[in-house]
């Protein structure tokens, strides 16, 4: 095996040349900071309570000589100096801290250690449980999964939470009788009525901060990573995916390619009927890799094409053995001996393993790329990607500025260099050779572009037949944007100037878009569009589906699908044709776009539509800008096939994502697939399993890259199998669960009412929880809830699933709902957990050295709030962001020399601040230098949705409602707090138990 030294962790070592800047670089997090203001380091302030770590400066040791703060005094924040999380620290404040919640408070918990402490009944913690600390040191008799021994469990007993046993047997279930808003909820004290619903539910007897906590599960990972590797061989749990963590390959795919629900399968389907889990494959194939990642090597058998297995036709992999010397080649997935080809030919030494095995990355790495020879290219040539932008310039797009900003957004992602900012990251930024862009703009009618590089301007071709439109020229149409520069410049910037005086209302999108197929039918690409209203013009007009009478019943489900046949048809044409299509939509004042139709050509295609509910510029011109970026950026396959292989016993029963499938035999089809789409793979057993073999699967995606080459992204994923389910739960991979469970409900949306949908995802939680704690906990009191170690945030995750857009209960447009289902469809592990559960980050309580690098180059984030507004200081500023917005929330009474300090000397006060403002101003002070670094962390740690600040001042903004709605510990979106969850739950499990 190589030197694991060499396979440096992110940041160590010696920089590679090839790589992007570096996001951990010392000298790029530190701009010239200034000393902090005086006048907010005093006592009664928030930030210096008790022990937390000041902000602007270290922690003093002396009293503060001023007297008068800000804010009344209140009790301390769970941190401690150092600025990390203490699990099990107590609060004498309990009850009134968490009184916005409805939690009341008991006698303190008493905190002397006892002998059962050490075993099964110790608070629950983050991953390897409160014994083991993310310090890279083991301690005695605690095997964690971050330790380097092979398959070692980081359990020995199920743990249970002391609250958890307080649960009386038999809770009725709390029902509301008058449900508050959002913010009444958020807002509301700590003072039951004698006889209301509160007094006779179990939350009072439960200490809310032994429950488990996501932010911690995601914190200890996050500062184990930041220091070492994750080898894929000797470590059989991935780290939660919201980490960021450099994978070290040893045969074995990393988990940022492919995700197994299940490291150690079961014998049988009974055996797996036991635990009620899923078995299935999360796979993202172009998955983007972090820096210290050894890129995805490229290899050319020439003519030959790579090796595979004449019977089931797996590519050659790491696990297919060499017998006979080296001339047979022993399939992993069908166990079928094949000749190996004389030019492939090598002879194996003593130990049947080939000589040559390290000289060959297709032996030893669990993902390659294989250049591909003719056979494998279809009808079409390969060439460079064609990028069609069809831009909406109605007389809507015109007015909203929407067109503006579309146009600005294609500049920048086509010639960045041109903004300052970026310069550096220019070479990082260019296109691959060969891709070639061409512009079609449309309104009731459509306009072609010629954009040859011999012309001075563009020249403009009307097409007003819309019923059989055809391409009015070819020459010039694509072009090189770097040849036809000048005239592609000065075509989009004159474009929303030209159409201010044409103003038709009513755009014509079918039409376009079956031209826009005509382009591209000789060679694929993919298609960038824009739309700034409901297309109610020409073939293909839609009408207002959705008036608001139907939301809760069974007609809803008509609204959540297309059955227009243009739309479907073309949607057909686009896959076959090897075209895929990004929509960019802004709905004008909210209102209804028919995304269930227009968005189903996106998710035929293996697209993505970037939607805008309220598009307002110039608020959102930044968003737009870096989402258009980034669609045009990213790496990107285009007329791209997938086949899933798996061993003999196993046999795959279903797909779930965003793609085109003829029939369930067929290889799945994407017009396009991006680094940032995933696909879930269910699996069924067709006889027993051998538990002396291992477990095999393979995946293979036939692409065309951007620049024009034809190749096979292969990855590789093994698991061990056992006879023992209990030995299973031990290696349950969180994150591949929630997104498999997730992907199948959206999938029974259009089949099924919405109410249904939320009561099986209520079922699957307990079934999975109740057949954990039937079958693999021993003797464990009845009254206790056992939760399985590597499913502890599994109940939070799910209620957060419940109340996400997508299945919440009330009204929702039809339109988010719709949108957000097709999210969920396409989202990998990374972008599904900040969706279900967001990164919350307290700015007033910043420690001095957060959000700039350590010792080693790192930047160093705080740790994350739980969602709840029982979490919120009064006078704090939080981030929210769950991977789609990121909110700046402000309380009413913050500190005005801290508003000084983010945004500038003349904003004392909340009212001074921009409402549509989208980043923060550069300031050389040290809190905005902290949390433009936070920020600039965050936005590389998410999928394709940009990052952009939106304030939300409380009692000011709308957007507070939104900050309401993501803090989903609390009671909102139609459901339950998290505490009335778990007890919900944990009634039903005793049902289950009792009834078993």
């Amino acid at each position: 095996m190589s030197d694991f030294s060499m396979y440096h962790a992110q940041g160590q070592g010696s920089p590679n040349p090839s790589a992007p800047p570096r996001k951990d670089d010392p000298t790029r997090w530190r701009p010239p900071v200034a000393a902090s203001r005086a006048g907010y380091e005093q006592a009664g302030s928030p930030y210096t309570q008790a022990g937390a770590p000041q902000y602007g400066s270290p922690a003093q040791p002396q009293q503060p000589v001023q007297q008068e703060g800000y804010f009344p005094p209140q009790a301390s924040p769970l941190i401690n100096q150092a600025g990390s999380y203490q699990g099990d620290l107590h609060t004498n404040m309990l009850a009134a801290q968490m009184g916005a919640v409805g939690l009341g408070g008991d006698a303190p918990p008493d905190h002397r250690r006892k002998k059962k402490d050490r075993h099964a009944y110790h608070n629950l913690e983050g991953p390897g449980g409160s014994a083991q600390a993310f310090d890279g040191l083991q301690k005695p008799g605690t095997p964690s999964q971050y330790s380097p021994q092979v398959g070692g469990p980081q359990w020995q007993e199920p743990e249970i939470t002391p609250a958890m046993n307080q649960f009386p047997a038999a809770t009725p279930l709390f029902t509301p009788g008058a449900v508050a808003s959002p913010m009444q909820h958020a807002a509301r004290t700590h003072t039951p009525q004698p006889g209301t619903a509160v007094a006779g539910s179990a939350q009072g007897k439960v200490d809310p901060e032994s429950i488990p906590s996501i932010p911690r599960s995601r914190d200890s990972p996050a500062k184990y990573y930041l220091d070492h590797i994750y080898p894929t061989m000797e470590h059989h749990i991935p780290p939660p995916a919201a980490v960021p963590f450099v994978a070290f390959d040893q045969g074995n795919s990393s988990p940022k390619f492919a995700r197994l629900t299940l490291n150690n399968i079961p014998i049988s389907a009974d055996a797996l009927a036991a635990t009620a889990l899923p078995l299935g494959l999360i796979l993202q194939p172009l998955a983007p890799l972090q820096e210290g990642e050894t890129p995805i090597p490229v290899l050319d058998f020439g003519e030959a094409g790579p090796p595979r297995c004449r019977r089931c036709r797996a590519y050659i992999n790491p696990f297919m053995q060499f017998k006979a010397g080296g001339n047979k080649l022993v399939c992993n997935m069908c166990n079928f001996p094949n000749d190996v080809p004389g030019e492939y030919f090598a002879p194996t030494d003593a130990s049947g393993v080939r000589v040559d095995r390290l000289q060959r990355p297709e032996l030893t790495l669990g993902t390659v790329d294989y250049v591909v020879p003719k056979e494998y290219w279809g009808q079409k040539e390969p060439v460079g990607m064609r990028y069609l932008f069809l831009i909406d310039v109605t007389a809507e797009s015109v007015e909203r500025g929407f067109l503006d900003g579309f146009c600005a957004g294609i500049l920048n992602a086509l010639y960045s260099e041109a903004s300052e900012a970026t310069e550096a990251a220019e070479s990082a930024l260019k296109m691959p050779k060969g891709v070639k862009i061409g512009i079609v703009t449309y309104d009731k009618e459509m306009h072609f572009y010629n954009l040859s590089p011999k012309l001075v301007t563009a020249q403009m071709l009307v097409m007003p037949d819309l019923e059989e439109p055809f391409l009015p020229f070819t020459e010039g149409l694509f072009v090189d944007p770097q040849e036809s520069r000048t005239v592609i410049t000065s075509l989009l910037t004159s474009l929303p100037n030209m159409f201010r005086e044409f103003r038709h209302p009513e755009p014509a999108l079918l039409p376009t878009l079956n031209s826009a197929v005509a382009a591209l039918t000789a060679t694929g690409g993919k298609i960038v569009c824009s739309l700034g209203a409901l297309p109610t013009f020409g073939p293909g007009k839609l009408f207002m589906r959705d008036d608001g009478n139907v939301h809760n019943t069974d007609a809803e489900r008509k609204l959540l699908k297309t059955e227009h046949p243009g739309f479907t048809t073309v949607a057909k044409q686009m896959v076959e044709n090897g075209i895929g299509c990004d929509f960019f939509l802004a709905a004008p004042s909210g209102g209804y776009l028919d995304i269930a139709t227009i968005g189903h050509v996106s998710a035929t295609t293996g697209g993505e539509v970037f939607y805008y509910p309220n598009f307002h510029s110039p608020r959102d011109n930044l968003k737009l800008s870096k989402e258009i970026t980034h669609t045009v950026m990213r790496e990107t396959g285009y007329q791209a096939l997938m086949k899933v292989r798996c061993s003999n016993g196993l046999q795959v029963s279903g797909y779930h994502g965003n793609y085109f499938h003829h029939n369930f035999g067929a290889d799945l089809e994407f017009g396009t697939i991006d680094a940032d789409k995933a696909i879930g793979v269910l699996f069924s057993y067709d006889g027993k399993l051998d538990p002396k073999l291992d477990a095999h699967f393979q995946s293979a995606l036939l692409y065309t890259t951007a620049s024009g080459e034809r190749r096979v992204r292969c990855s590789n994923i093994v698991a061990s199998v056992s006879q023992s389910a209990g030995e299973c739960m031990k290696f349950v991979d969180q994150d591949a669960v929630i997104n498999i469970i997730a992907k199948e409900a959206c999938a029974r949306m259009t089949e099924k009412s919405l109410k249904d949908i939320r009561g099986a995802l209520t079922e699957k939680t307990v079934d999975i929880l109740a057949g954990y704690r039937k079958n693999f906990t021993g003797n464990s009191p009845p009254g206790q809830l056992v939760l399985p170690e590597n499913l502890k945030e599994f109940s939070m995750y799910m209620l957060g699933l419940i109340k996400s857009r997508a299945f919440k209960a009330g009204k929702e447009p039809t339109d988010r709902r719709v949108h957000d289902m097709r999210l969920i469809r396409s989202m990998g592990p990374l972008e599904l957990s900040l969706y279900l559960y967001p990164r919350v980050i307290a700015v007033h309580n910043l420690d001095h050295a957060d959000g700039f690098a350590n010792e080693n180059g790192h930047l160093r984030m705080p740790s994350g709030v739980r969602a709840s507004f029982s979490k919120v200081d009064e006078g704090g500023v939080y981030i929210v962001d769950n991977g789609q917005i990121c909110l700046l929330w402000i309380h009413q009474h913050v500190s005005p020399n801290l508003l000084e300090d983010l945004f500038g000397a003349e904003h004392s006060d909340l009212k001074s601040l921009d409402p549509f403002a989208s980043s923060l101003p550069v300031l050389d002070t040290h809190l905005n230098a902290q949390v433009r670094n936070i920020l600039q962390y965050l936005e590389g740690n998410r999928a394709s949705k940009a990052l952009t600040v939106q304030l939300a001042r409380q009692g000011l903004d709308g957007a507070e409602y939104e900050f309401a709605r993501l803090l989903y510990e609390d009671r909102n979106n139609e459901a339950q707090s998290y505490v009335d969850w778990l007890v919900h739950v944990h009634r039903h499990i005793q049902l289950e138990v009792s009834n078993s």
